[in-house]
């Protein structure tokens, strides 16, 4: 079981099948579940307790698109350089530009009303197209360095949704 994908037994693919995700991860954590080595050696207890932690970070990864995204792009080779590159496409820094003006707006206005409305939108939006850029270019065209770029992007998109979910909260 090198990857976490092989893990529950599914196509190393951004496009997977969450249900069926679910019930591998369900089937895996019973088999390595704690418990049922209770009365077992302390050396094949840490090693349960080492796959059922190793099962549920697979699981929490590929539950979630943007960490499965970043997964399958780290296993390709690619660095996404989240904390030295912050290089991106001059339409979406004009986007990331107007969105930080619109959450500046929806703090200003105590984090409610049209334009929180209006902003979450937007994002909810950008997550979407993102999402399905994303899956075209690491399933289809097999292009994991241009779904990085797209990646880091997407990871933009969740920050400030994130931000904006504090300040209308």
């Amino acid at each position: 079981m090198d990857d976490h994908f092989s893990l529950f037994g599914l196509p190393s693919r951004f496009d997977i099948d969450t249900t069926q995700l679910e019930q591998a991860w369900r089937e895996v954590a019973a088999r390595v579940h704690p418990d049922r080595y209770a009365t077992a050696s302390p050396a094949e207890r840490r090693v349960a307790m080492q796959w059922a932690a190793r099962a549920n970070e697979a699981y929490r990864q590929l539950r979630d698109p943007l960490l499965r995204a970043r997964y399958l792009c780290e296993r390709a080779g690619v660095d996404l350089q989240t904390e030295s590159n912050t290089s991106m496409d001059a339409a979406f820094l004009m986007q990331q530009m107007a969105w930080r003006e619109m959450l500046d707006d929806v703090r200003e206005q105590g984090g409610a009303g049209a334009a929180a409305a209006a902003l979450d939108s937007e994002l909810r939006e950008a997550e979407a197209a993102l999402h399905q850029q994303v899956g075209r270019l690491l399933d289809q065209q097999g292009d994991a360095a241009a779904a990085a770029l797209k990646v880091r992007e997407w990871m933009f998109v969740r920050k400030i949704s994130q931000e904006l979910a504090q300040a209308a909260g």
